[in-house]
């Protein structure tokens, strides 16, 4: 029983694939897309658990793909822009006025993502605009170059409080990182405009395993590692042979 059911998964999933592939045959094999945006910082030096969108700062990206089938595709991207945290632009909680910690970055990054269209790819028509949310997911690294500042910092105010004192005497002797890795995982949708020319809106998160992109952690919050995300707006170029059978039209 239990090689029945194995196999008849097994059978499931090569039929899924082969429709799959199938429908390949009427989309196309590559795509390239330039997508601008915004770069959102995550951390210790904002209260906001959304980011800090006070300190948003603008970025680029530029995106190669390969079309597996009308479900999967490929994505190799660059990324380029900065991140920036500033506690002296909240007033609440008071206490951050006095702490008065900052940090910015320039970010360049490159990540490899599998995407998954939840509806399946579908050839754009000329005069219909086509809707196709997806999904991904892969693994990115991006090269940082830090630049932390305490140099407001008073002293006095938190005399009483030796362990944001120690804290910060030990974030100071800590490096920064040049880089880290990241798993970046996002949802985007795509409409297509031509039938060579799509527009895609998407924002990606990632998962850091770090706690000091801003420099800062033990002065901070320790306890809770930092990210940050994007959100893009971008037109893609498809191109490849779009029909391997190259069938005839019909015309009526």
């Amino acid at each position: 029983m239990k090689s029945l059911r194995a196999f008849s998964v097994l059978c499931l999933f090569v039929f899924t694939f082969f429709i799959a592939s199938s429908q390949s045959s009427l989309i196309p094999k590559y795509e390239i897309g330039v997508h601008l945006g915004t770069f959102i910082y995550q951390g210790d030096l904002t209260p906001n658990d959304l980011g800090a969108f006070n300190t948003m700062k603008p970025g680029f990206a530029i995106s190669a793909t390969r079309n597996i089938n009308s479900l999967y595709a490929i994505r190799f991207q660059l990324l380029r822009g900065s991140l920036k945290g500033d506690d002296a632009t909240y007033n609440d909680p008071a206490w951050r006025q006095q702490r008065n910690f900052n940090f910015k970055t320039p970010v360049t990054e490159l990540s490899l993502q599998v995407v998954r269209n939840i509806l399946s790819l579908v050839p754009n028509e000329a005069g219909i605009i086509n809707f196709s949310p997806y999904v991904f997911g892969g693994l990115s690294y991006s090269f940082l170059k830090i630049k932390r500042n305490w140099s407001q910092f008073d002293y006095s105010h938190f005399a009483s409080e030796t362990a944001i004192i120690n804290g910060l005497a030990e974030d100071i002797d800590h490096k920064v990182p040049k880089g880290i890795f990241s798993i970046p995982i996002g949802f985007g949708v795509r409409y297509g405009i031509t039938e060579k020319l799509s527009f895609s809106l998407e924002g990606t998160y990632r998962i850091l395993d770090t706690d000091y992109l801003d420099g800062f952690s033990q002065a901070a919050n320790p306890d809770k590692n930092d990210h940050y995300h994007t959100l893009m707006a971008g037109l893609i170029y498809s191109f490849g042979k779009r029909n391997r059978l190259d069938c005839p039209v019909i015309k009526n």
